[in-house]
């Protein structure tokens, strides 16, 4: 059988034949590291899966790994993820009860000369929906409480093409997925506000998003 192209690239299987049988994180992480289901991986330096442990109360989702996230590996290390990790101290969430993943696990970039740091760019919906099915194992695997969509790419992902981040930040709202959904701006957005007094503000903004997702935490932890 040919490989299918996407974008003038040559791409693999989708990803519905590369989950494995009886799921387990360690499984996926492995599987997803060959994945080639959309144009992405022939630019990217590796695929950037989820991390955190099964059971984790909290899945933050974001859009795609960034730069340091694509050399790295592992999301949320570059500066979007201090700012998550700022937010998250205070609004007292325990760093154990967060799993954290992306809608796109390859790394979108465009034009950066050679040796100057790469620039992002935002994912196809073709590129995100041939990624959906390592959300969706995540999501069954981990088995979170609350889902927090970081940005519009992943709230439009799993809400609908119509949801308006900067409308409903903040609320929990309707979805077909069993578990509370809310939806907050991506960390990136703070760092881009244009002084010190914007991004004092928005980070005020941020946190406060997040203790409303404590908030939803203070019931007793579910078995495992």
């Amino acid at each position: 059988m040919p490989k299918r192209e996407m974008y003038g690239v040559k791409i693999g299987p989708p990803v519905s034949e590369l989950i494995p049988s009886n799921a387990t994180l360690p499984t996926l992480r492995k599987a997803a590291a060959s994945c080639q289901a959309c144009d992405l991986w022939a630019k990217a330096t590796q695929t950037v899966f989820g991390e955190g442990r099964r059971g984790a109360r909290i899945m933050f989702v974001g859009e795609q790994p960034g730069d340091r996230e694509d050399l790295e590996g592992k999301p949320f290390v570059g500066p979007a993820g201090r700012i998550l990790d700022e937010g998250l101290a205070e609004a007292g969430i325990d760093r154990d009860d967060v799993y954290v993943t992306n809608a796109v696990k390859h790394f979108r970039w465009e034009g950066a000369a050679r040796g100057k740091r790469r620039i992002h760019k935002k994912p196809r919906a073709s590129e995100i929906a041939a990624c959906r099915p390592w959300l969706d194992q995540e999501l069954a695997v981990v088995r979170p409480e609350v889902v927090v969509c970081l940005g519009a790419t992943a709230a439009q992902a799993l809400l609908g093409p119509k949801f308006s981040v900067l409308k409903d930040r903040g609320k929990v709202v309707e979805s077909d997925l069993p578990v509370k959904v809310l939806a907050t701006v991506h960390p990136s957005s703070i760092l881009r506000a244009p002084d010190s007094e914007s991004r004092k503000a928005e980070m005020i903004k941020f946190a406060g998003d997040l203790k409303v997702v404590a908030g939803l935490l203070r019931t007793p932890a579910k078995a495992a």
